[in-house]
């Protein structure tokens, strides 16, 4: 008669070995997941040395919430205290015979004969050789092999399977999932009722407890009941792990609760509950949230004299979050320690967990403060969990108290380091990363492969290209293979600092290594070419990585697209990748939206920027400084002054964000005195944090408000911060050769600002008496485009050449070997120091007079009257006297 049906049986996979023999050794693998039956779950039995046994549940599919997580570290901690490793196949750890025999078994055809494979070693294997082989098969997952060798030796006298041969294989089979259900009965039958001890039994409850059959289970527990075979502590706690386990419908606890009495009352000690035991029942109370079953379990397992261990006091916080009551966990933990339980370092931890998951950070200190006093000393895993709390919700300060506090109590680890870097990369303090790694480094403290992309990853949003470079250098030399995400960190660094040509060799290093380039490195290297306007560059990368790597763009590789194509004034371009990005079903975000708002803006169409700003409205709560900044210039251009002063109203009576009505009173000229600029440096500062990405972008949006709006002064006083914090470092070169201005990477405001700055300081040089170079030069194009002749109509360069020979009549020009350079020869520099020598009398502080203008009023015609409509090209000069000398500057 069988003893269970598996007519019906929810398909699911166990992963999980059944350990019912002393000998038995297997390493812990990941969980597959169920793919079939809600109530598939794991169950796991393990024999320690002395023999009595251990279940772990572990997590089910998907669907079955936070108490199933409960589920599945019950008895896990345990389970990995105790396990041990699988001998593997050619470790040098099983005989000759056993790996030769696996290798012929191996390479058996499906109909080969498993006799010709035995027959030169016959007599010469043992039963516990032949179990180190279906150990072999059972790490492989091979049931098959399994299945044809029990059914050799069966009909074999000399090898004739013992019970514990025939509890491997039971094992085997059941962790192919209910289908071979039936087979595991066979193999259970052909064992001689005689010899059928706890041991057999309990492999074959495991084989249907781990597909989910829990009542099935409870049956076979029944019958070897009634079998005369007593069962051990792994067998119930088999029955109690696959009961535990369902869902669908839930056990009732009471059940498990009788189950659990008859393990207390049975006479045999080797029933008695275990570690196991009380977690599989604390995990079912978790699940149930039911918190005063726990603390009565917490109070029987102290009676008993069985410790609680890590998971024991997880499931218990567990059940107590479950019920909304975690103070009383803070109680527990007080009466415990009165009646001489303390509890450890992992029982807070617990708790303090609990407190963070719900962002109560005062009760997650509560809970360090009371495992000071209560004698418990903090571990690294206690203060790790309170800096990423705090990291999580802003408070950078709290973290850096905390990581003092931590120092003088206990060492910080490498995972705690590695919190820090990602806390403080996500925050924006990309320098105090690079700080910590040293600091790290110098402790004696060793990072790892973690360790070294966080950094990396804070190194290029911060655009830190050399401390990049010595983290590289570091990995490099400690035998540490570069990762794809460090190499990109590094390319992103060096974009940052418009260091195209270096961040293209990193790029092509990867390859080298044997790195592959990912999306995200691609992107961050069209990113680098988008700033400088480099879309040819852009369009390059993005058809090697299409066409060469089978990737395909993403919406970041579309904004970047977009932003190259803006600044290198191909706006048709820009509106295509948008509307291509559309069409490939990538939903447009606020940086996007921005973009397509830049190309408008450039354009000069009012109608379709305010179009495009309203959208933007619509899909945030407030549009960000940049977009502001944008529309303003639109309008300050066109002269729509009305609008201009509607819109920085809205800016200014906008309660939701203080630094928008910052920016708004320092376009008005109103925060100019010191106390109230010590606000904008402020506001100016925090859109460092979110990286050279945003802060290019917020910086050129300004800088081109401002000089629209003829605030040449505080334009400069804002360039100067940008400066400062180490955005635009390619804009001052100075060697003895040149004098360089690269604006390659500003919009057009930004570029007459920094031009107007540099020309005050050339005649300030020029004043000084110092010695001439042989050009001064001031950069408007990079890339491909330096080719072109088309360059010097595009607007930065169309704009900075007249404006620069509108100020120092014709001394600037296009030189014929780089048309993304405007060039002031070393003749030109002669004359224009005479000139101010001449006129030393004079009062003139420099050439441009950096002036903050009185804001017009409305209707006024500034930008749009018709003496304004030069193209650019009326300054052209003749350049007879320059072509001698350009030919000895090809050098240079």
């Amino acid at each position: 008669m069988a003893l269970v049906s598996t007519a019906t049986v929810a398909s699911s996979s166990y992963h999980c070995d059944l350990l019912l023999f002393p000998t038995a050794r297997r390493s812990w693998h990941g969980p597959r997941r169920s793919r079939g039956g809600a109530g598939a779950r794991l169950a796991v039995l393990e024999r320690a040395g002395t023999g009595s046994g251990l279940a772990v549940l572990e997590r089910a599919g998907a669907g079955s919430g936070a108490g199933l997580a409960a589920l599945e570290r019950a008895g896990a901690a345990t389970a990995a205290a105790r396990r041990e490793e699988v001998v593997p196949a050619g470790n040098g750890r099983n005989s000759y015979e056993v790996e030769s025999l696996i290798d012929r078994l191996s390479n058996l055809p499906p109909r080969g004969s498993i006799a010709r494979c035995l027959e030169t070693a016959r007599h010469r294997l043992t039963l516990q050789d032949f179990a180190a082989v279906y150990r072999e098969f059972s790490r492989r997952g091979d049931w098959q092999r399994s299945l044809r060798l029990f059914k050799y030796m069966q009909r074999q006298s000399w090898c004739r399977p013992d019970e514990h041969i025939h509890a491997i294989v039971i094992g085997v089979l059941g962790r192919q999932g209910p289908a071979l259900l039936d087979k595991c009965l066979e193999v259970f039958h052909d064992l001689p009722a005689e010899s059928r001890t706890a041991l057999s039994y309990t492999s074959l409850i495991a084989a249907y407890a781990r597909n989910a059959l829990h009542e099935e289970a409870r049956a076979l527990l029944d019958q070897m009941k009634a079998a005369g075979v007593a069962p051990t502590a792994a067998t119930y706690n088999t029955v109690l792990a696959a009961c535990a386990r369902a869902t669908d419908p839930l056990v009732p606890f009471d059940m498990l609760l009788g189950l659990f009495a008859e393990m207390r009352h049975d006479v045999s000690p080797s029933v008695r509950p275990d570690l196991t035991t009380y977690n599989t029942l604390l995990a079912a109370a978790a699940v149930r949230s039911l918190a005063d079953q726990s603390e009565m379990l917490l109070r029987t397992m102290l009676e008993a004299g069985v410790s609680p261990d890590t998971v024991s006091y997880r499931h218990i916080v567990d059940a107590f979050a479950s019920a909304g009551n975690l103070s009383r966990v803070a109680e527990l933990f007080s009466e415990m320690m009165a009646t001489g339980h303390t509890p450890d370092a992992s029982a807070y931890l617990g708790l303090m967990e609990a407190h963070t998951h719900v962002g109560a950070t005062a009760e997650a200190v509560a809970v360090l403060r009371q495992m000071q006093a209560d004698g418990c000393a903090p571990t690294a895993a206690t203060y790790r969990v309170l800096l990423d709390l705090y990291g999580r919700q802003g408070r950078f300060d709290g973290v850096r108290e905390l990581f003092r506090e931590m120092r003088t109590a206990v060492p910080p680890d490498t995972a705690t380091y590695n919190v820090l870097f990602r806390v403080f990369g996500d925050g924006g303090f990309f320098k105090e990363v690079v700080e910590l790694f040293h600091d790290m480094l110098q402790t004696g403290v060793e990072p790892d492969m973690v360790t070294c992309e966080n950094v990396m990853a804070a190194c290029g949003r911060g655009g830190l290209h050399e401390d990049a470079r010595e983290v590289l250098e570091y990995m490099t030399r400690e035998g540490m293979v570069p990762t794809a995400d460090a190499y990109t960190g590094l390319v992103e660094a060096l974009g940052h600092a418009a260091m195209y040509e270096e961040a293209y060799v990193a790029f092509n290093m990867m390859t080298e290594i044997g790195s592959l380039p990912t999306i995200e490195t691609y992107n961050a290297l069209a990113n680098a070419y988008a700033k400088g306007g480099l879309f040819q560059e852009a369009e390059a990368i993005f058809s090697r990585m299409t066409n060469n790597a089978g990737i395909q763009k993403n919406k970041d590789s579309f904004d970047a697209l977009i932003e190259a194509y803006c600044q290198g004034a191909q706006l048709d371009d820009a509106v295509k990748a948008y509307m291509e990005m559309r069409k490939s079903r990538f939903n447009p975000d606020e940086r996007s939206l921005e973009g397509v708002l830049n190309a408008y803006c450039i354009a000069g169409v009012i109608d379709e920027s305010k179009e495009q700003f309203e959208e933007l409205q619509s899909s945030v709560a407030v549009p960000s400084i940049i977009a502001y900044c944008m529309m303003l210039s639109l309008y300050a251009r066109n002269d729509r002054w009305t609008d201009a002063y509607d819109l920085l109203e809205e800016m200014k009576t906008n309660r939701a964000s203080s630094t928008h009505q910052v920016i708004a009173s320092l376009i008005k000229g109103e925060y100019d005195d010191s106390s109230n600029w010590q606000m904008v440096e402020y506001a100016l500062e925090n859109s460092t944090l979110e990286g050279c990405d945003y802060s290019i972008r917020f910086f050129n949006a300004l800088l081109d408000v401002l000089w629209w709006f003829g605030q040449k002064a505080r334009a400069a006083r804002v360039l100067d911060q940008a400066v400062k914090f180490g955005l635009f470092p390619e804009l001052y070169r100075d060697t003895k050769l040149v004098w360089s201005l690269d604006v390659h990477r500003m919009s057009v405001g930004g570029a007459l600002v920094a031009v107007s700055v540099w020309l005050n300081k050339l005649y300030d040089r020029l004043k000084g008496d110092e010695d001439l170079p042989q050009l001064a030069s001031v950069v408007v194009l990079r890339g491909e485009m330096e080719k072109s002749t088309i360059t010097r109509g595009l607007p930065t360069a169309k704009v900075v050449y007249s404006f620069l020979n509108d100020t120092l009549s014709a001394s600037f020009h296009f030189p014929k070997w780089n048309k993304g350079r405007i060039i002031c020869l070393k003749s030109q520099l002669k004359k224009l120091q005479s000139a101010i020598d001449s006129s030393n009398g004079s009062a003139t502080a420099g050439f441009i007079p950096m002036t903050n203008s009185h804001l017009p009023s409305p209707g006024s015609k500034i930008y749009t009257r018709e003496a304004q409509a030069d193209n650019g090209t009326g300054h052209l000069p003749d350049e007879p006297l320059v072509e001698e000398k350009e030919s000895e500057l090809l050098a240079l």
